[in-house]
C-alpha cells in the first residue's frame, strides 16, 4: 500500500480501529538528536538492549593539553549530525546523557591500503574514516544502514540483545579489510584503557576483553566476534608507550598473524578478498563477565547469518514496546513526536547481564540473577521525574526488574548505598540527590515492586544517612547543606528534602511511623535555604548567614546543579502549597510563574554551563534541563489551571520536533521523552511516590493505553485542536473529576478519561 495513502488512513480511523493493523515502528525517526548536539545515537539497537550498535562521527579527546576539551560535550552519543565523516560503529552508547563513556569495539570496513588510525576531521584521507552523505542515511528501530562512500562500502546494522550484527556489502576487491580498533572510545583520553585482551581463536573467531577508567572507574566488557567468511590475514598495531620492562613476548612478532595479544593501545586489521556486491558479516557479543558468557550469548540470540531475520525480530520487539499506546493526534509530525518520544524511552536503561542471568556486580564479583532481569546505567537525577513513573503506567516488570537491580546494587556496595548513578558494575556518583529512593517509593506505593519492602525502606534509609556523602552529614546537623561544603548546596538540600519526604511516603505505607515522623521533618528542610528577604532558594554559610555575593540569574556557583535561583525555588515538588506560601501567596506565586516564562534569559547566565542552551530556554524557564519540569504544573494550586493548560501545549510545541535538532535539550535517558508523554497525554507525576498525577492540557485526540493488567484506559479530548487548549471539564468513567489531580489506581483500573476541549479559558 502506498505509505501517504496509509498515513491518511491511520488518520481516519476512530481510536483502537487501527491498534493491530498499522506498524507504528515508521513513525519512529531515531536519527533525531537533542538541541544541536547530536546527544541520541541514531543506530540499532532492541528495547533496553545491552547492544546500541551506532555510527560514531569523531574521535575527538576528553581533555587537550591536559586540560577539558569542551568540543567532546557534542560527542557525548558518539554521533553528530553535522559531521562528513564515520569513523566506524561501535557496540555501547549513553542515550542523551550530559557526560559520557562507552563508545566500545569500534569496528570499520574499509579498502585498498590498510590503514590503522582514524585519521582527522580536516585530513580524514590519513586515516580509515570515509566520508558520507545523509541521502544514503537510513535509521530505523533496530535498524541502520549508510554508505560509506571512500570505500563503496554499504553499511548495515542490527541487533538482539546482546549481539550487534554487521553486515558490509563490498565492491570487488583484493585488499578488503574490517579494522577493530581496541582504543576507541566516547570522551576518551590517553590512559583511558587499562588493559586489552585479543585471542584469535581461529580464522573466523576472535574473543577477548577491554578495561576502562572513565566514568566508569573499573568497567570491563568481554566480547566474541565472529565472521561470515574466513580472513586470509590479520594484523595489529600496538601503539602504547615505550616500556622499560617489555617482558620476553618480544621473543614473537606480534604485530603479523599472532593469536595471543595483550595491551592498553590495539588496533587490528582482518584482510579479505572480496567479488562484487559481496556480504562479509560480522557478529559481535558483548558479556559483563567473561568471553565464554559472550560467545555463548552469541550462539543463544543469533545462531545463524540471516541479518533480515534479526532485523524483523527486534523490529517486532519495538512494535510491541510502541503498541502499549496508541494515539490519534492532530499531524504526522506530532505522530512521529509521539512514538520517537516512545523510542527514546525504551532505549535506557539497559539489561546488563548474560543470557545465564549472570552479571558482574558492583563488588567485581560474579552474581546470578534470581528472578529478575538485571539493568545498569541509572540516570537517577534525571529519571526518578517522569520515566521511572512512565514506566509504573506502562510497562511496571520492567520497572520493578530496575528496582531489584537497584536494591542488588546496594547488597553489592561496601558503602551501604543505592545507586546515584549506576554504570557497569560501578557507581559514578554523578548529579546530586539519592533519587533511587524515589523510584523505590513509587514502585512500591504503586504496587510495582512485590520485592521485599521493609527490605527496601532500609536501604533508603541507610542511603539517606550516608554522612560523608555530598554533605549529608551537614544537611542531617544542620538541615541544610552549607556552602563551604558543597558547591550545589541549595540544590542539595532541596533534592534530599524531596527524597526524605518518599521515604517518609513508604514508611507509612509499611506502617513504620517511627521512620515516617523522622523523614516528615527532614522534608521541611527545603524551608532552612529559603530566604524571604530576596524572595528565593538562596546558598546558606556554616555559620547560617546566606552567600553575600548572589546572582538569581547564573546557573553557575550560586549552588544549584545545571540551573538558576529562579528555577530551584520552584523545587519543593513534595509541599508546594507550603512552598507557595512561603513565596507569599497565589498571587505572589503567579506572578513568579508568569515572569519566569515571559522574561528574557540572556546568554551570559548559562555561557558556563554547557548542559543548559537557548534551545531548551522560554523566556528563563529551562525545559532543556529536568528540574523545571514540574512547573507549568503549578498553575493548579494558584487557582489559573487554564495558564498550566497554555503553557503545556506551547512547551510541547516550541520544545520537541521532528529532524536532526528535535529536542530542546538533553533527552537524558527518556527523562525528556517521558514528559512528552505524559503531557501529551493530559496529565502529569509532579511529585513521585504521592500516588498522584496532575492535570494539563491533552495535545492527542486519542490514546489507547493497554496495561499489563488486562484493563486498557481511553483519553479523549473532545475539540481537540492548536487553539482549543484550555480544558473546560473532565470525566472519569463518567465522573467528573474535581480537582486537578488523578489517582494512579484509578487509571489502572481502565475506562475512559475524557477532557472537554475550548479555545477559551
Amino acid at each position: 500500500m502506498n505509505k501517504w495513502k496509509k498515513i491518511l488512513i491511520f488518520l481516519m480511523l476512530p481510536i483502537g480501529a487501527y491498534a493491530q493493523d498499522l506498524s507504528l515502528v515508521q513513525y519512529v525517526k531515531p536519527i533525531i538528536g537533542t538541541a544541536k548536539m547530536g546527544h541520541t545515537f541514531p543506530g540499532a539497537t532492541v528495547p533496553f538492549g545491552s547492544v546500541q550498535l551506532s555510527p560514531d562521527t569523531d574521535t575527538i579527546p576528553y581533555a587537550v593539553d591536559g586540560k577539558y576539551n569542551g568540543e567532546v560535550y557534542k560527542y557525548c552519543a558518539g554521533y553528530q549530525y553535522a559531521d562528513p565523516t564515520i569513523v566506524g560503529f561501535s557496540h555501547t552508547h549513553f542515550s542523551g546523557t550530559g557526560h559520557s563513556d562507552l563508545g566500545d569495539f569500534l569496528i570499520m570496513p574499509t579498502t585498498g591500503d590498510v590503514q590503522m588510525n582514524p585519521g582527522t576531521s580536516d585530513q580524514p584521507e590519513n586515516g580509515y574514516r570515509s566520508a558520507y552523505s545523509h541521502d544514503n542515511e537510513v535509521a530505523e528501530p533496530n535498524y541502520y544502514r549508510v554508505k560509506l562512500d571512500d570505500h563503496q562500502i554499504l553499511a548495515e546494522l542490527t541487533t538482539s540483545a546482546r549481539v550487534g550484527f554487521h553486515q558490509y556489502t563490498f565492491p570487488k576487491s583484493s585488499n578488503g579489510h574490517i579494522i577493530l580498533d581496541l582504543m576507541a572510545g566516547i570522551y576518551n583520553y590517553d590512559d583511558k584503557n587499562v588493559w586489552t585482551v585479543v585471542r584469535v581463536v581461529n580464522d573466523s573467531l576472535v574473543t577477548g576483553y577491554r578495561q576502562t577508567n572513565g566514568w566508569g572507574r573499573t568497567r570491563t566488557v568481554y566480547f566474541a566476534m565472529s565472521f561470515s567468511k574466513p580472513f586470509k590475514e590479520y594484523g595489529t598495531q600496538n601503539n602504547d608507550p615505550v616500556q622499560v620492562y617489555k617482558g620476553f613476548w618480544r621473543k614473537f612478532n606480534q604485530e603479523k598473524n599472532f593469536p595471543d595479544l595483550a595491551g592498553k593501545k590495539l588496533r587490528m586489521h582482518f584482510d579479505f578478498s572480496t567479488e562484487e556486491g559481496e556480504k562479509v558479516k560480522i557478529k559481535f557479543a558483548i558479556s559483563p563477565v567473561s568471553m565464554q558468557n559472550a560467545l555463548a550469548n552469541m550462539q543463544a540470540e543469533i545462531p545463524h547469518w540471516d541479518f533480515d531475520r534479526v532485523k524483523h525480530h527486534g523490529q517486532q520487539l519495538w512494535e510491541k514496546e510502541l503498541q502499549k499506546i496508541v494515539v490519534d493526534v492532530p499531524t504526522n509530525e506530532d505522530r512521529i513526536n509521539f512514538y520517537t518520544a516512545m523510542y527514546h524511552a525504551a532505549l535506557m536503561p539497559t539489561m546488563y547481564m548474560d543470557n545465564n542471568g549472570q552479571y558482574k556486580g558492583l563488588d567485581q564479583e560474579v552474581h546470578q540473577a534470581d528472578g529478575f532481569t538485571n539493568y545498569t546505567s541509572f540516570s537517577l537525577w534525571d529519571t526518578f521525574r517522569a520515566f521511572h513513573p512512565y514506566l509504573n503506567l506502562v510497562n511496571p516488570k520492567r520497572n520493578a526488574d530496575m528496582v531489584a537491580s537497584m536494591m542488588a546494587h546496594y547488597q553489592q556496595s561496601v558503602l551501604h548505598m543505592l545507586p546515584i548513578w549506576s554504570h557497569y558494575a560501578n557507581d559514578n556518583w554523578c548529579m546530586s540527590g539519592y533519587h533511587s529512593v524515589s523510584v523505590i517509593a513509587d514502585a512500591i506505593i504503586k504496587g510495582v515492586y512485590k520485592g521485599d519492602a521493609l527490605a527496601a525502606l532500609e536501604a533508603c534509609i541507610q542511603t539517606a544517612n550516608a554522612r560523608n556523602y555530598d554533605g549529608i552529614g551537614a544537611y542531617i546537623d544542620k538541615g541544610y547543606v552549607p556552602a563551604d561544603i558543597s558547591g550545589t548546596a541549595v540544590s542539595n538540600t532541596l533534592e534530599y528534602a524531596y527524597d526524605d519526604w518518599c521515604i517518609a511516603q513508604l514508611a507509612k505505607k509499611l506502617g513504620r511511623m517511627d521512620v515516617y515522623q523522622d523523614f516528615i521533618k527532614r522534608s521541611s528542610n527545603w524551608k532552612n535555604v529559603y530566604d524571604p528577604s530576596v524572595g528565593f532558594m538562596r546558598p546558606r554559610m556554616t555559620d547560617g548567614t546566606f552567600k553575600r555575593d548572589f546572582d538569581v540569574l547564573k546557573t553557575d556557583g550560586q549552588g544549584f546543579i545545571e540551573g538558576n535561583a529562579w528555577n530551584f525555588s520552584l523545587y519543593v515538588p513534595h509541599d508546594p502549597e507550603g512552598m507557595m506560601v512561603n513565596m507569599g501567596g497565589k498571587k505572589r506565586l503567579s506572578r513568579y510563574l508568569d515572569s519566569l516564562f515571559s522574561m528574557h534569559l540572556p546568554d551570559e547566565f548559562f555561557a558556563h554551563t554547557e548542559d543548559i542552551t537557548r534551545d531548551g530556554i522560554i523566556g528563563n524557564y529551562v525545559h532543556g534541563n529536568e528540574p523545571s519540569h514540574h512547573v507549568a504544573y503549578l498553575y493548579n494550586i494558584t487557582g489559573e489551571p487554564w495558564k498550566a493548560q497554555q503553557k503545556i501545549r506551547m512547551i510541547l510545541k516550541h520544545q520537541y520536533h521532528n529532524g536532526a535538532d528535535g529536542l530542546g535539550g538533553n533527552d537524558d535517558c527518556g527523562q525528556m521523552s517521558a514528559w512528552f508523554i505524559f503531557s501529551s497525554l493530559g496529565f502529569y507525576p509532579v511529585a513521585p511516590a504521592s500516588d498522584e498525577y496532575w492535570l494539563g492540557s491533552p495535545a492527542v485526540r486519542n490514546a489507547k493505553l493497554q496495561f499489563d493488567n488486562g484493563n486498557t484506559l481511553i483519553v479523549k479530548a473532545i475539540n481537540q485542536s492548536d487553539k482549543n487548549v484550555f480544558v473546560k471539564k473532565v470525566t472519569l468513567n463518567g465522573e467528573e473529576v474535581k480537582s486537578y489531580k488523578l489517582k494512579h489506581a484509578d487509571l489502572m483500573n481502565g475506562g475512559e478519561l475524557i477532557f472537554y476541549m475550548s479555545e477559551k479559558k
